[in-house]
């Protein structure tokens, strides 16, 4: 099961009374904004179901390393197996934090009915002068959710929120067999 949203800190919506996951997304055609680049969209699922596209946060940090560990498992594509991965939920939630407040850097999370379904996340290529026009980025679904449109929206996301962060090359790399990541 995908990693839940920590429900005991408070979000954003109504002044911060609502739990993490009950942050209000939006609809309109602007998603990703500028200094300290925030995204906040919700998109229809192939099955009806709203999914919330939105920054983490540092109280996601435990949600975002279950998430981690379950999809490293779920498939061999990505990076490394799930017992490589070496954050606790405390790193994680500085990490997070620390993308929130980059103003050309994003984690994102995909959040359908409170449980994280998936995450992407733009960074810079490098810092030098020959690179600093390029980004590259990842994106992971559990497997529970794949074939609903999930990383096709996280994929647009990460476009536009490369696109406003100035970049003009954005990087993928994968595995020769990994057929969806190829075909972008």
């Amino acid at each position: 099961m995908p990693g839940r949203v920590n429900t005991t800190k408070s979000g954003q919506g109504a002044g911060g009374l609502f739990p993490a996951f009950f942050r209000p997304c939006r609809t309109s055609a602007a998603g990703c904004e500028g200094a300290g680049m925030r995204y906040n969209r919700t998109v229809k699922l192939k099955d009806g179901r709203e999914c919330c596209l939105r920054n983490g946060t540092e109280s996601d940090g435990q949600a975002v390393v279950d998430l981690w560990r379950l999809t490293h498992g779920q498939t061999d594509y990505l990076l490394s197996y799930p017992d490589e991965g070496s954050a606790d939920a405390a790193q994680e939630g500085r990490l997070l934090r620390a993308k929130e407040e980059s103003p050309n850097e994003i984690e994102m999370l995909a959040v359908v009915g409170g449980a994280v379904a998936g995450s992407a996340g733009v960074a810079a290529a490098g810092t030098k002068y020959k690179v600093r026009h390029r980004a590259v980025f990842g994106i992971s679904v559990a497997r529970e959710y794949w074939g609903l449109g999930i990383g096709t929206a996280l994929l647009s996301a990460c476009i536009e929120c490369a696109r406003t962060a100035g970049y003009v090359q954005l990087e993928l790399n994968a595995v020769a067999e990994n057929a969806r990541a190829v075909h972008v």
